[in-house]
């Protein structure tokens, strides 16, 4: 913490620091402080980026927060209140209530003061509750969020989560404190964790989206390699979904009593949870039988139940595997290092859909991740070295590649899965000549249809790069009428707002030799108004 026992900002203005309390006690509250944070806590890791990076434990469960996450999203702002605050003695729990009221009506400073108190108070006493003592760190970390303190604020949501790990209120704190101090990879760490405990958390996903563009711009492509590592959330610290949805079950229970209605509302929470178990286990066994589509079946029930367990889409990843679903295995594998980025099998199964889809480079860097992860893994390796192997086959046989890519000239694709492996093919070779053949072969009008769900950021920079370079002057009602489409496709608005200052200015261009092009199919403002929804 520093002096944050000597000195306390200005409320909510960042200004000057004052001296609070008599100097005496600032040094016991620091000497006391300063021991019991190097007590049984020193387990959390630490990486190193741009500074010192605190690392949560994995051990730990979600619990203590005011409020449980929701839909609705978290509010950081607001103190955490315990939902059983009855360890902390009478003294201590007025202190702390006295901060929670000077916070709320925007007197941030003297409710920092009443935090500390509390939390000098509460050392002094050894009480052993951690969940109480980290909400007075967190509330306190608020406080210097408000007055913008954001070292201390950090310093403070790090100790909360030291003694409750996977907090989303502190998380929540400590990620718009690296935020405001231009951290970025720490508070995309941070906020993505968040996610994993609770991914309907608003605030959290807009952050992602917006630092996400941030890095890009920073960083170039390579910018996820530069993050810090993004702990994996244990199961235990998600439950309080399910609890949380007991709870209203339980709230609509008794309003259902008062307002005299004769069935109480079943526990949803739980049953859900059951079925999900059920549906899992059922999957497992068709798995055993070599049963896959039935397994398949149940592990997608699963995941229409929860969509937060990271085994289930692997699971699924193995059986699409086994039917040759290599594009659906690939989505499954995406959406699983999604919430464990680190998971071994997600990657290496990820690297046999690859495989499957002929992606040899991917493959071999999918694979090349298990190994770094755990070298002693030998099916990755002698599959590292089959993927080399096909890789410099694929790259000696140009004239059987040409043959291919006039086959997919010639014939119409009309089927999305045929589409996607194509475009998967041309984009692992980066071959733009090979793109704009694929983009002939279908109408535009299909374009939408064809790309489904698949449209990624690399899909789309290789689709434009085709269009500027290779069809404009061949062919521009064609660009005008694929351009008019493609933004039409699912994930449009989602990639859009990814796309660097790179792929913009590629897009920019496209449009500006577009404009110049004259045509009795469109004009130059039939394209600026259509740049519109590509350059927003």
């Amino acid at each position: 913490m520093g002096n944050a026992q000597k000195k306390f900002p200005g409320r909510g203005d960042g200004g000057p620091q004052t001296e609070d309390k008599p100097p005496s006690t600032a040094k016991k509250a620091q000497t006391k402080r300063g021991s019991s944070e190097k007590g049984s806590y020193q387990g959390a890791n630490l990486a190193k980026d741009q500074g010192q990076v605190n690392e949560f434990q994995r051990n730990g469960s979600y619990a203590g927060d005011q409020t449980r996450p929701s839909s609705s999203g978290t509010d950081s702002s607001r103190p955490d209140v315990p939902v059983d605050s009855g360890a902390l003695p009478p003294a201590i729990a007025r202190l702390k209530s006295q901060g929670n009221e000077l916070f709320k009506s925007g007197q941030f400073s003297e409710a920092l003061l009443k935090y500390t108190q509390a939390i000098n108070d509460f050392t002094e006493a050894e009480i052993d509750s951690p969940g109480d003592l980290s909400i007075l760190f967190s509330n306190r970390a608020a406080c210097f969020l408000k007055d913008g303190n954001c070292s201390d604020c950090i310093q403070d949501s790090t100790r909360a989560l030291e003694l409750q790990p996977f907090s989303v209120k502190p998380l929540l704190r400590r990620a718009m404190a690296y935020e405001s101090l231009e951290r970025y990879r720490q508070a995309y760490v941070d906020y993505k964790t968040v996610l994993q405990i609770d991914s309907g958390v608003q605030s959290a996903n807009d952050s992602v989206n917006r630092i996400t563009r941030l890095l890009r711009d920073q960083d170039g492509l390579s910018w996820r390699e530069k993050l810090p590592e993004i702990p994996a959330v244990p199961l235990s610290a998600q439950q309080n979904r399910w609890e949380g949805t007991s709870a209203n079950c339980e709230q609509t229970q008794q309003k259902a009593k008062e307002s005299g209605g004769s069935k109480p509302v079943q526990d949803t929470g739980k049953k859900t949870e059951a079925l999900f178990l059920s549906c899992k286990q059922e999957g497992n066994d068709f798995v055993k039988r070599g049963q896959y589509k039935d397994a398949h079946g149940k592990y997608t029930e699963c995941l229409k139940l929860k969509s937060s367990e990271c085994a289930i889409y692997t699971n699924r990843a193995l059986c699409n595997l086994k039917l040759n679903q290599y594009e659906e295995a690939k989505q499954d594998c995406d959406s699983a290092l999604q919430l464990e980025p680190s998971n071994m099998k997600a990657f290496y199964r990820r690297a046999m859909a690859h495989k499957g889809l002929q992606n040899y480079a991917y493959c071999m860097d999918d694979l090349k991740e298990v190994l770094r992860l755990d070298p002693k893994v030998a099916e990755a390796e002698k599959e590292l070295q089959e993927a080399a192997e096909l890789l410099s086959k694929q790259s000696v046989a140009p004239d059987s590649q040409e043959k291919q890519r006039e086959t997919i000239q010639i014939q119409e694709l009309t089927d999305a899965y045929e589409f996607g492996q194509a475009l998967n093919a041309v984009k692992s070779k980066e071959d733009v000549a090979a793109c704009a053949k694929l983009l002939c072969s279908v109408e535009p009008e299909n374009l939408p249809s064809l790309m489904s769900n698949k449209l990624e950021v690399d899909n789309f920079t290789i689709i434009i790069q085709a269009l500027d370079s290779h069809l404009l002057q061949k062919d521009p009602k064609l660009v005008y009428r694929h351009l008019v489409y493609l933004h039409e496709a699912e994930r449009f608005k989602m990639v859009s707002l990814q796309l660097g200052k790179t792929e913009r200015e590629q897009v920019k261009q496209l449009f500006d030799h577009l404009s110049k092009v004259e045509s009795a199919q469109f004009t130059s403002d039939d394209v600026q108004n259509l740049a519109k929804h590509y350059l927003f």
